[in-house]
């Protein structure tokens, strides 16, 4: 199994039916780390308010990532605004996991970069919350939808992963322009520090690129593209997206962009 030296996963969304846990499991099996950075979202109080659905696929992943802690790796939780509960507890300790608002994690190779989930720079979830609670009804429409699409797809032997809410996202021109402007914010954010680079979540779009000599990865999710960043024991970082039931990797440099919520 490869070894890679940190995990950095956000917008799992346990607690909801789009939550794709047994993907996520697949993905911790052949992942093992020294350290597990868990950016925001990781649980859905919003959505757990009109509903909570808890299968046993997420109750393991608690129960692997609490046996981490225990053995050995480091786990970081870092609240984002779907689990926002959890930021009244931050520089607290629970058991073998931390909680923090935000982290400076060093690579490697000496690199240093901003840990944080990124509502604080999307300017709809700080100034117009009820357009947030809107657009999260819209998504899980869309993702509802979506399982009867994949089913529909797998009856009539179509292969591969296609997400409907990624499409939609895709289509719209604000909400690409909407990615623009806060990848430029986080990075600005990261820049102002003196830092290397800002890895964070919240808009469920995948990405490893280089901005301005800064570099800006993006987590993804585990609801649409099944996305993570990994850091290898050189400090070079991956984006791994884990989209098909079998194990399925591509890779992208810090130059490049990856796809969006593929």
């Amino acid at each position: 199994m490869p070894q890679v030296r940190s995990l950095f996963l956000s917008d799992i969304h346990l607690g909801t039916r789009a939550c794709q846990a047994e993907r996520l499991l697949d993905f911790l099996r052949e992942h093992p780390a020294d350290n597990v950075f868990l950016i925001g979202d990781i649980v859905d109080f919003w959505a757990m308010r009109r509903g909570i659905h808890w299968s046993p696929a997420q109750n393991t992943f608690v129960q692997k990532i609490l046996r981490r802690a225990r053995h050995g790796e480091r786990v970081v939780v870092i609240p984002g605004n779907h689990d926002e509960a959890l930021r009244d507890y931050v520089d607290a300790a629970f058991g073998d996991i931390e909680l923090a608002a935000e982290h400076v994690h060093v690579l490697a190779d000496g690199r240093r970069f901003l840990l944080i989930h990124g509502d604080e720079f999307d300017q709809v979830t700080r100034h117009h919350r009820w357009v947030a609670l809107l657009g999260d009804l819209a998504y899980d429409w869309l993702v509802r939808c979506n399982l009867i699409v994949s089913w529909v797809r797998r009856k009539l032997g179509i292969a591969g992963y296609w997400s409907l809410a990624g499409y939609a996202k895709r289509k719209v021109k604000k909400a690409l322009q909407f990615v623009l402007d806060f990848e430029e914010s986080v990075i600005h954010a990261a820049r102002q520090r003196g830092l290397d680079g800002v890895i964070c979540g919240h808009i469920h779009c995948a990405a490893l690129r280089e901005v301005g000599g800064l570099v800006y990865g993006n987590c993804g999710d585990w609801v649409d593209s099944c996305s993570a960043l990994v850091e290898h024991a050189d400090g070079r970082l991956e984006v791994v997206h884990w989209a098909q039931p079998a194990p399925a990797m591509s890779s992208q440099e810090p130059e490049e962009e990856s796809r969006c919520a593929s």
